[in-house]
């Protein structure tokens, strides 16, 4: 797959309804979009050996311990616990071959595996640490894929959610704290973290890039296009720059106040 091809898959999959969205493929076309010379076939096979996992396991175990058991006990997924920002825990096919990532990473895996086999699996889009969402007899559970897919208590949660600055009326509010999160919303969670790190480090290409792949998955948003500007003006492309402004106040109606004091700025600059 080129990077053309990444892009063209990924516009087809901003186009699908949530329900239909193709999460693994479409987290793999991302990664393919980042370096295209890789195979991607190691990451499908590990979803295939899931299901299988999963699936002897569901006879005899209740479906948040075959979940994690498969996940984490068979197939080894965890959280990187040492080389936490490691640009590679956040690459979907780095993933599959290290065994070990960032939390929403790992649960795209979750999500996938779980799916085939007909559990209700939702992503969390917690604060500070994304969670999965699993409903059982007893009512819905969190559990967390960076820690093998341990169950997060209630209480746990809320502590949580004080932690990362939500007020306490809200950390109490489980209802919120658990609210699922479509599959789109997942990897562009995760793409908005390739794209923070790059920000950070300075490399604004790969910055580009994961903004550009947050626009293509949710097309009617015009704030990716704000940081695909951002990016550009990074590397000195402003007229690209200009473009994605421009971009960015089509999708919005022109209200966006933000785009159009950016746009002004980089004019400034081209004159």
């Amino acid at each position: 797959m080129t990077r053309e091809d990444a892009e063209t898959y990924l516009t087809q999959a901003g186009q699908c309804v949530d329900g239909d969205f193709p999460l693994l493929e479409a987290a793999i076309a991302c990664a393919l979009h980042e370096d295209p010379s890789r195979d991607a076939q190691a990451a499908r096979d590990l979803g295939e050996v899931g299901v299988d996992r999963l699936t002897q396991r569901l006879a005899s175990e209740s479906p948040e311990e075959a979940l994690a058991e498969a996940m984490a006990g068979d197939l080894g997924l965890g959280g990187d616990l040492f080389t936490y920002e490691h640009p590679d825990n956040a690459d979907i096919l780095a993933v599959a071959e290290r065994r070990k990532g960032l939390p929403v990473a790992l649960g795209v895996y979750y999500l996938h595996v779980s799916r085939r086999c007909g559990l209700s699996v939702q992503g969390v889009d917690f604060p500070g640490h994304f969670l999965l969402r699993i409903e059982t007899q007893e009512g819905p559970l969190a559990l967390d894929p960076y820690a093998e897919g341990r169950v997060v208590l209630p209480s746990e949660l809320t502590r949580r959610a004080l932690h990362a600055g939500l007020t306490p009326n809200v950390a109490d509010r489980l209802d919120r704290l658990m609210a699922p999160a479509p599959d789109r919303a997942v990897l562009i969670r995760l793409q908005n973290n390739i794209f923070a790190r790059a920000s950070a480090a300075g490399d604004f290409a790969r910055a580009e890039r994961a903004a550009l792949r947050r626009a293509l998955l949710d097309p009617l948003d015009h704030r990716p296009w704000l940081d695909v500007a951002a990016a550009r003006e990074g590397q000195g492309a402003l007229a690209g720059a200009l473009q994605a402004l421009a971009q960015a106040s089509s999708l919005d109606g022109g209200a966006a106040l933000a785009a159009r004091a950016h746009r002004e700025r980089v004019r400034l600059k081209l004159n």
